[in-house]
């Protein structure tokens, strides 16, 4: 269970939307909240043109002050009201400082709210929240503007939250169940959490009428194969659900080339498949997805489905970067076996490759 809850404030009406959520998982585990903003007063001090200074020290200390105070005020708000609240004003560079006070303070969820922004805006102002998503070791669930608040508490009255978990048959993506079926509970509580569990098949030949009875055959195969995988891991959940926990699971198997399209489609529309109908009674409200954690150029050479899905979806977004995949990055950094990183042989979902 998530226990100490960071969420970095800015000030705005935006940024505080992340306080519910917050407060709802700290008060269904018994933890605690961690309420930060990033002073960047001296930051901006310091990259100022020469000639006569437009901030002075003493505005900087005022500005600090207030910086306090308002946290104060956010910790004293109702919302936050029986649970143990924290309050620290850093200085430095947003998404960097946010990272390394999460770790100073060892918290284990942070909570933040995306300003939303895309295309030539998002490249050119930045996104903080897509930068601590990234680079965190800690998991990062993001909010979006606009896109409402994923807990029970709606005010057309109280409802589950939906999380979708991608699966590919790898250790990697099934990181995410754990931490999804935990926020789902929480988010969801009184009511039953709900998890649903995706797996898209995007071999070209897939989606494509079968030439022949082999290719017919193979399929069907590896059509059943995936669901018996993805059965194997509906029960698994199910099975592992500690007493007195509410959590319903259940799965889907979509055939679609564009991976990260179809599992947008699925989560925000419910629109399971090409040629399946929209239906939003079928919609999630959160995305859970592990990363590799890739960075720099081999991130933008090879591609990610998370980092594809982070960069279109409306929707929240829950990312982690599993602590055995970062062991084993850092292996290769230093020289270890590339196949140390390759799915493991029993991950439960057998290779996928193109027929002979």
């Amino acid at each position: 269970m998530f226990r100490r809850i960071l969420v970095p404030l800015d000030g705005s009406a935006r940024a505080e939307q992340a306080i519910p959520v917050a407060a709802q998982i700290a008060r269904a585990g018994g933890g605690s909240v961690i309420l930060l903003q990033v002073d960047t007063t001296s930051l901006d001090f310091a990259w100022q043109t020469t000639g006569a200074p437009m901030i002075l020290p003493e505005d900087i200390a005022a500005e600090r002050v207030a910086i306090t105070q308002y946290l104060e005020q956010c910790a004293a708000s109702k919302g936050l009201e029986g649970i143990t609240t924290e309050i620290e004003v850093a200085e430095g560079v947003p998404a960097r400082t946010i990272r390394s006070v999460a770790m100073a303070r060892k918290a284990d969820l942070i909570v933040l709210c995306s300003h939303g922004y895309s295309g030539v805006t998002r490249w050119l102002l930045g996104s903080v929240a897509q930068k601590v998503a990234r680079q965190s070791a800690i998991p990062v669930l993001i909010l979006r503007e606009g896109a409402g608040i994923p807990t029970s508490l709606h005010p057309e009255g109280m409802r589950p939250v939906r999380f979708m978990v991608p699966l590919d048959g790898s250790e990697l993506a099934e990181a995410a169940l754990a931490p999804a079926a935990m926020l789902a509970t929480a988010l969801s509580a009184p009511l039953a959490g709900r998890l649903h569990l995706v797996l898209v098949l995007s071999l070209p030949w897939m989606s494509r009428q079968p030439r022949d009875e082999q290719m017919a055959a193979a399929r069907a195969r590896i059509q059943a194969d995936a669901q018996t995988y993805l059965g194997t891991v509906e029960k698994r959940m199910r099975e592992s659900v500690p007493s007195g926990i509410q959590l319903e699971v259940n799965s889907s198997l979509i055939v679609d080339e564009d991976v990260a399209g179809a599992l947008i489609r699925a989560a925000e529309c419910g629109k399971f498949g090409k040629d399946a109908p929209e239906d939003q009674s079928l919609a999630c409200d959160v995305i859970a997805m592990a990363t590799h954690g890739r960075g720099g150029l081999e991130r933008w050479a090879l591609g990610s489905i998370t980092e594809r899905v982070l960069e279109h979806t409306r929707l929240p977004l829950l990312i982690l970067r599993p602590e055995r995949q970062r062991e084993q990055s850092q292996e290769a950094r230093e020289g270890g076996s590339t196949e140390q990183q390759r799915r493991p042989a029993d991950a439960g979902m057998p290779a996928m490759t193109n027929l002979p």
